[in-house]
């Protein structure tokens, strides 16, 4: 009988899945949709073609299925108007719909995992200083280009990408997205951590980080 581990994948992709197509019948705006949906619609076949030679750690396999749902009900709503976030929004006495922040707090939380397990198993760096400020470099570096891209959007398509950019009238927007990267990139590094460590020592007999 497979074990948990050996099913978990299967199971996230198919709960993956199932989002993306729910999202897929009525987005808000399907121009934003397809521009939200992108790095899941990306991501994905990447992963599934690489899954064997380069199987991931199961807690990353949950923070990237985690990550395309947060990405998923975005593009479903637009940031902006995602019904969690007026619910944020209305219970910490909030200005603006908080959404887009969470999403640029994953921004930072899921890749500095991913880029912490690939540095690890490459044996670019070992754990410790170096690998912790890297890994925040290199979300803060994922950050800023996604900010370009957003940039891009406002330029190519003017009033049209507002939904997609969902700034609600913020002039410090890209500065706050960054910022919240920024966060859960250390969050993430000092949160799971140590779990994250545990579970490379049992992908094919590596030393516990």
């Amino acid at each position: 009988m497979p074990s948990a581990e050996s099913r978990l994948p299967l199971a996230l992709l198919a709960l993956v899945g199932f989002a993306l197509a729910a999202s897929a019948l009525a987005p808000y705006d399907r121009a934003t949709w397809w521009m939200e949906v992108a790095p899941v619609l990306i991501v994905a076949p990447v992963l599934l073609a690489t899954h064997r030679r380069f199987p991931l750690t199961p807690l990353l396999q949950a923070l990237i299925a985690a990550h395309a749902l947060v990405l998923i009900v975005g593009g479903t709503w637009t940031y902006a108007r995602v019904p969690v976030g007026f619910w944020l929004q209305d219970v910490l006495a909030l200005d603006r719909n908080p959404y887009d922040r969470i999403g640029h707090f994953m921004q930072g939380f899921v890749p500095a995992i991913a880029a912490r397990e690939i540095l690890l198993r490459q044996r670019v760096l070992r754990a410790g200083g170096w690998l912790f400020f890297v890994v925040i470099c290199i979300c803060l570096a994922i950050s800023a280009a996604y900010e370009l891209v957003e940039w891009g959007a406002a330029v190519a398509l003017g009033q049209g990408a507002e939904a997609f950019l969902g700034t609600q009238g913020d002039p410090w927007d890209t500065q706050n997205d960054m910022a919240m990267a920024l966060l859960g990139a250390l969050a993430a590094q000092l949160a799971l951590g140590r779990w994250h460590g545990r579970q490379l020592a049992r992908l094919g007999g590596l030393r516990r980080w």
